[in-house]
């Protein structure tokens, strides 16, 4: 797999402060025919199962060959581990926290590897800060990685388990209902869940309830009347809870977290 240059960009620091801008000079330092895309950097605070949603949903839309660096990491300077896998012919890196779980669930063996001390030490990231993993260890690894001098496999040994995901996936039960929660909120206030459209498709007339309220599905926004509530397959593939022209999320009151039931309304 030739590296295409392509570094995408998922974390928890928000814009505010230079984090964002100092990962970014190092990879160019390192790199500089790098091309960076910011996936994301308003992911919630310390909550790696929205990173992780992003990352599986979106990926498919970079080159064959891109890195994806996600970096929600309340473990920080802890004994946690740093994980860099290959699958479907891209590369991932991120803290071992759960985050890479969506993808890591098809990874083949040997796919995944645990960076070691020795890759650090080659690139000269011997003395990392306790504090900004970011930028001591995560950028000039993906720089090394996208400019093609560094293979995953030299990165440490391949592993077979790793943390598992914070979020369980959607379940379907014996009566034909399935069980997902509500995994982002988009800046529409759309509530969106972990349910993929594969999920819902055999039901003839699907019926989403959260929060004590049953939403009908519809094709797309437009087919409702400003202020209505609905459910539908967004453009990522999952099912969401929207509220046509307005927050679906302040209207209910509903956040992360909350349990959806989709059922066959017959």
């Amino acid at each position: 797999m030739a590296p295409s240059g392509v570094i995408s960009i998922t974390t928890d620091f928000g814009h505010r402060g230079p984090f964002v801008g100092v990962m970014k000079g190092v990879i160019y330092s390192r790199f500089p025919a790098a091309s960076i895309v910011d996936l994301g950097h308003e992911i919630p605070a310390h909550w790696p199962p929205e990173a992780g949603f992003w990352l599986s949903r979106s990926y498919r839309y970079f080159p064959r060959g891109s890195v994806h660096l996600a970096i929600v990491d309340p473990g920080v300077g802890t004994e946690r581990h740093i994980l860099v896998a290959s699958h479907d012919d891209h590369i991932f890196i991120a803290p071992d926290n759960g985050l890479l779980d969506p993808i890591l669930e098809s990874a083949t063996a040997g796919s995944v590897r645990r960076l070691d001390d020795a890759c650090l030490q080659a690139l000269g990231l011997s003395k990392p800060s306790n504090t900004f993993h970011g930028r001591d260890i995560f950028a000039p690894v993906a720089a090394e990685i996208a400019a093609g001098r560094l293979a995953v496999t030299q990165t440490g040994a391949a592993v077979e388990e790793w943390t598992p995901g914070w979020i369980e996936p959607p379940e379907s039960r014996s009566d034909g209902r399935i069980c997902g929660v509500i995994i982002t909120i988009d800046s529409f206030g759309n509530l969106i869940s972990n349910i993929d459209e594969a999920l819902v498709a055999g039901m003839n007339r699907p019926v989403a309830t959260l929060g004590g309220k049953t939403f009908v599905m519809r094709e797309t926004y437009g087919r409702a009347s400003p202020g209505d509530y609905m459910a539908l397959i967004n453009s990522f593939g999952v099912l969401e809870i929207a509220r046509a022209e307005q927050s679906a999320a302040d209207g209910l009151g509903i956040g992360r977290g909350a349990p959806l039931v989709v059922a066959d309304g017959g």
